[in-house]
C-alpha cells in the first residue's frame, strides 16, 4: 500500500473557492476513475494551506490511475487548465507514505 499526502498553496482568498472545486469536480473525477482519496483538509492555522491524502494498492496501481485521469481529455481540456487559478503549482508538495503495521490506514 502506498499513501499520497499533498499538501498545496491557495492563492490568497482562493482556498474556499479551491474546497468547492475539489469536492465538486475533481475528487469525484477522480473517485470515477479508480482513484480512492482518503481525505480533503485545510489548514486551521494558515488561510491558504489545503491538504489531500490518496491511497494507492502499490506503484504500478498509481502510474495506471495517474494515467486515466491525467491523460483525460476531461483532466486536460476542462479539469487541469482551471487549477492554476487556484493554487500555485510551484509550492505542491507530496509526500509518499507507507503505513506502519498498526496504523490505522491500510
Amino acid at each position: 500500500m502506498l499513501i499520497e499526502f499533498r499538501h498545496y498553496t491557495c492563492r490568497p482568498g482562493k482556498r474556499d473557492e479551491f474546497v468547492r472545486f475539489m469536492e465538486e469536480e475533481i475528487i469525484p473525477f477522480q473517485v470515477g476513475q479508480g482513484m480512492v482519496i482518503l481525505g480533503s483538509f485545510v489548514g486551521e492555522e494558515d488561510p491558504d494551506a489545503y491538504f489531500w491524502m490518496r491511497r494507492f494498492k502499490d506503484e504500478d496501481e498509481r502510474k495506471a490511475l495517474y494515467e486515466a485521469v491525467y491523460q483525460s481529455d476531461r483532466w486536460k481540456d476542462d479539469i487541469g487548465p482551471r487549477v492554476p487559478e487556484y493554487i500555485d503549482r510551484e509550492t505542491i508538495k507530496v509526500t509518499r507514505l507507507l503505513p506502519t503495521a498498526k496504523s490505522a490506514i491500510q
